[in-house]
């Protein structure tokens, strides 16, 4: 992840969204690297490539910031030197992605070279890009100045003034990762061009509203299920008292714990998958040797809120192999019940044949059931504000699954059981234990 520290604004939006945003977060986080802003350039940058240069995580910003002379020093031995030129033309800004001397990938996010002040004067933050990897993958993503400022799982194309290069980045991932870039022989091309002008621009309203409160008298118009985010999930396909949601029941950090706990009660839950936690942390709250959660089966698997990465996917498999092997009714959390639970969810309710309607309703209903606190209170969320939450499902429903090799059609209707099947083939189960979960789930 890309965090920038030097700046009120950026530090600000840290704080901001690191509350919000990773609401249902864990300890787990990517490597911290900050870099000092150089100036720039106001002409498109050149970059000689050779076996000498290294970039490392104190030295990437002078190395960059320098590379236009780069280009005018000549060879001193026979070595055949590579010039490689940034350049617009119609078709969009045509640039790299850097390497290291070794050829082997420094960072999780990528760096385009490219100074961030040319490019804005081309492209502005909240505009929607393309941006084509060469030889890799094509992936659409927003202009900002923070990763912090996409929903976790969003792609980003990061440009603060002051920097002599552009950022790739994911909310809560690794970037080369998920494209599975190795190495880098060569710099990689990359071509940028224009998508939809201020695409973005109310995403970035959005974090304004990215706040809750711990008291239920904050949320008078809720019911006491909405405020603890509780409820039975009965998207198209899914049996009766069979999946349900909630926050945390035991974690006292939300205030809600209680009301959730006693709602699995009424509910019968039998089976408790805990996305978020150790079983040493949830142990270790007040409430839970007198909650009726620790009387059920409870699963403890502390996932990171990486969707994308193999901790996440082998700890989602291990969560439902305990489903077929323990009696529903079942409950999946995490800390809010939103993010980690939100996705795990979605993948439940495609492979019980869900469609796209049912996925978004049930996934916007959780920021309808926090978010909005003005002055104290709570207030609706208007439609404009729910549609873009029903977006996000579906966004990284198709990008998660896009990365393990599922294209997901962009055209209704989508047969989300087919694909939410290959992916569960991909993470490793099985044709028997898929028909097993489906069974539980009926």
């Amino acid at each position: 992840m890309f965090q920038l520290k030097k700046t009120l604004s950026i530090f600000a939006a840290f704080i901001f969204c690191a509350q919000f945003f990773l609401a249902c977060s864990d300890s787990s986080s990517s490597v911290d690297n900050t870099i000092e802003p150089q100036p720039t350039s106001s002409v498109p940058v050149e970059l000689q490539s050779s076996s000498s240069e290294l970039h490392t995580s104190a030295g990437i910003a002078d190395q960059l910031s320098s590379s236009s002379e780069a280009v005018e020093q000549q060879p001193t031995s026979a070595e055949t030197v590579q010039i490689y030129r940034s350049t617009k033309d119609s078709a969009g800004l045509h640039t790299f992605i850097m390497n290291d001397s070794t050829g082997l990938l420094v960072y999780s996010d990528l760096y385009l070279n490219y100074p961030a002040d040319s490019f804005l004067t081309d492209f502005e933050i909240g505009d929607i890009v393309t941006v084509a990897i060469n030889g890799y993958d094509t992936l659409e993503m927003p202009v900002v100045e923070s990763a912090y400022d996409v929903p976790i799982a969003g792609f980003s194309l990061i440009a603060l003034r002051g920097y002599d290069y552009l950022v790739m980045s994911v909310h809560y991932g690794h970037l080369a990762d998920i494209l599975k870039i190795k190495q880098i022989p060569v710099p990689i091309e990359v071509t940028v061009s224009m998508k939809e002008k201020g695409g973005f621009l109310f995403g970035l309203e959005m974090r304004n509203l990215q706040n809750m409160d711990y008291y239920v008298e904050i949320y008078p118009d809720l019911s006491i299920e909405e405020f603890a985010n509780f409820r039975e999930v009965r998207t198209t396909g899914m049996g009766k008292n069979r999946l349900y949601r909630s926050s945390n029941p035991v974690d006292p950090g939300l205030g809600r714990n209680l009301y959730a706990d006693s709602l699995a009660k009424v509910a019968g839950v039998s089976t408790f998958i805990n996305l978020s936690d150790s079983e040493e942390f949830a142990k270790s709250c007040s409430s839970f040797d007198s909650s009726y959660y620790a009387t059920q089966n409870i699963i403890f698997l502390s996932l990171p809120v990486y969707f994308y990465s193999w901790q996440f996917e082998e700890g989602i498999v291990t969560g439902f192999r305990y489903m077929i092997e323990h009696d529903g009714p079942y409950l999946v959390h995490c800390t809010f019940g939103m993010d980690r639970t939100g996705f795990t969810i979605a993948v439940l309710e495609g492979l019980m044949g869900a469609t796209t309607e049912d996925l978004q309703a049930d996934y916007s209903k959780t920021f309808s059931n926090f978010f909005n606190v003005v002055d104290r209170m709570h207030v609706a969320l208007n439609e404009q504000q729910v549609g873009f939450f029903r977006d996000v499902v579906i966004r990284n429903m198709r990008t998660v699954y896009h990365a393990k090799g599922i294209d997901v059609p962009v055209t209704e209707p989508i047969d989300w059981a087919a694909a939410t099947e290959k992916y569960l083939e991909k993470l490793g189960m099985t044709q028997e234990e898929i028909a097993a979960l489906k069974e539980r789930l009926k």
